[in-house]
């Protein structure tokens, strides 16, 4: 017995002929019933009643064949899950994760979980784009990427996606700055101030203009750059104030996180395209991200 003789006597009952059944494995009829006979006379029973009784969807099985199909279709079941995880796994070992991620998530959230997934799949290629969140909705939106990081206002929905953190939006200041004692800055006090800022295409500076406007204050913008830590040296030397994700500021830097008054967060999701099918490898990426939050 071997699965080759399973799989033509499980076609035999799921066509219900051995003409049908013949047709569907592209083989000769007379081959099938030889592969047939071999299988009952390998077992020493016969399998299917050649008396010319049929039941109604085609051949009959005997009490020893009904038998043996219920194996049939487990030992089949499982070696189609084991040839597709094996498929998969081939197709993990030689894939690419193309993934868009904003900047401060680049820099603080990503780089721990990025190495304990390597050390996961050592043999995946794992290619990182930094920038804007704009920039992260920009190639996926053609496909530059096949997932991004992108914020909840961001959803579209042609998009499949999951929310990855939900982060505090904080004042940093130095703590010889004039807003460092107050327990929270509302955003009149932090307008109030000169600012130093990522340049546009980031969704955190958009939000904070836009305030700005519905407030109808004009922000003292006295510094524009991209370069987080050079946006923290301006910050702890005092010569200007900013707004960034609370993961940024850390116990070794000289700068104070303060919380909005009201409360802001950020809910950042990951996403891909639901009509682009999403590898192995990006899937497992995805996985790992959401499992270790």
């Amino acid at each position: 017995m071997d699965i080759r003789q399973l799989k033509h006597l499980d076609n035999l009952v799921k066509y219900g002929s051995f003409t049908r059944a013949a047709e569907k494995l592209n083989l000769a009829q007379p081959a099938l019933s030889q592969s047939i006979k071999r299988l009952e006379q390998s077992l020493g029973v016969t399998l299917v009643d050649r008396s010319g009784s049929r039941q109604e969807n085609g051949i009959r099985l005997t009490a020893e064949g009904l038998a043996l199909h219920q194996h049939a279709v487990l030992i089949l079941k499982q070696l189609s899950q084991a040839e597709a995880h094996i498929r998969a796994m081939a197709e993990l070992a030689k894939g690419e994760v193309r993934i868009a991620v904003p900047g401060m998530l680049g820099s603080f959230y990503l780089p721990s979980r990025v190495m304990a997934f390597r050390h996961q799949y050592p043999d995946l290629k794992l290619s990182l784009f930094e920038g804007g969140t704009r920039d992260a909705l920009r190639m996926l939106e053609q496909e530059e990427v096949d997932i991004a990081i992108i914020t909840a206002q961001d959803l579209k929905p042609e998009f499949e996606s999951c929310l990855l953190i939900r982060e505090q939006m904080v004042v940093a200041s130095s703590p010889e700055h004039p807003l460092a004692t107050n327990e929270a800055v509302t955003l009149e006090q932090f307008f109030a101030h000169e600012l130093v800022m990522f340049k546009p295409g980031y969704f955190h500076r958009e939000w904070m203009l836009s305030r700005a406007r519905e407030l109808q204050l004009e922000p003292r913008i006295a510094f524009e750059t991209n370069l987080i830590n050079l946006i923290k040296q301006i910050v702890s030397q005092g010569f200007a104030v900013t707004s960034v994700l609370e993961m940024v500021v850390n116990e070794r830097d000289d700068i104070i996180a303060l919380p909005f008054a009201p409360p802001v967060y950020l809910d950042l999701h990951i996403a891909w395209k639901k009509q682009r099918p999403v590898s192995q490898a990006d899937r497992a990426f995805v996985e790992f991200l959401l499992t270790n939050k």
